[in-house]
């Protein structure tokens, strides 16, 4: 039976996912099916209190959840906004630029290879475009993004949720992409390059 107040905000990734009693991931609960709708009725960093129709809840992954669109705002209220691409776009070249600007001193000896390797200590930088599409890792809140120019989506997460919302590792990106799987059995194995159109991303491009 559905609760009566039940709105559902979001759906569950096309693979399932992983549920937990608390924001800890130290007791987990029965898996949630795939595309199963929920509404999210709290956070906590990177988790999420999803509620099922039938009123039961659980803490997922909240960077894995795919939001559900909604109808049109109220007569003079403003439209809604998917995420804006170009802070992480922003974030990713001021990382490589400044990686650049390491090398071009090592190679003009005005740095030595220590003081290349402490300077790019904890770098990351991720990005592959192809036409209009573009991957990024975001290394604030270590996930893969995906962009078709007018907004941005998690595509996949490298490490398991964080109470604290985000890890502080750089300013952006990384060299290699892994899965959804690989981080505290969060669900997926990330394909890299990833597929195009990913699953659940912003629109329908036939």
């Amino acid at each position: 039976m559905t609760a009566p107040d039940f709105r559902p905000s979001h759906v569950v990734p096309p693979d399932g996912m992983p549920t937990w009693a608390a924001p800890d991931a130290a007791r987990p609960l029965v898996p949630l099916d795939p595309l199963l709708p929920v509404q999210v009725v709290g956070r906590h960093g990177d988790w999420a209190l999803a509620r099922c129709s039938n009123g039961w809840s659980a803490w997922v992954d909240g960077r894995l959840l795919l939001s559900l669109p909604h109808g049109p705002p109220a007569a003079g209220q403003p439209t809604a906004r998917t995420a804006d691409p170009r802070p992480l776009l922003a974030a990713v070249e001021d990382a490589l630029s400044r990686y650049r600007q390491g090398v071009e001193e090592l190679l003009a000896g005005r740095l030595d290879r220590e003081g290349f390797a402490e300077r790019t200590r904890g770098t990351r930088i991720g990005a592959v475009v192809d036409g209009d599409a573009v991957w990024l890792y975001d290394a604030r809140h270590e996930r893969w993004c995906f962009c078709d120019g007018a907004s941005l989506v998690t595509f996949a997460v490298t490490d398991e949720p964080s109470a604290d919302g985000a890890a502080e590792a750089g300013a952006a990106g990384a060299g290699d992409a892994r899965g959804a799987g690989d981080g505290g059995g969060l669900p997926g194995e990330a394909e890299f390059p990833p597929p195009f159109p990913p699953p659940g991303g912003p629109g329908d491009r036939t």
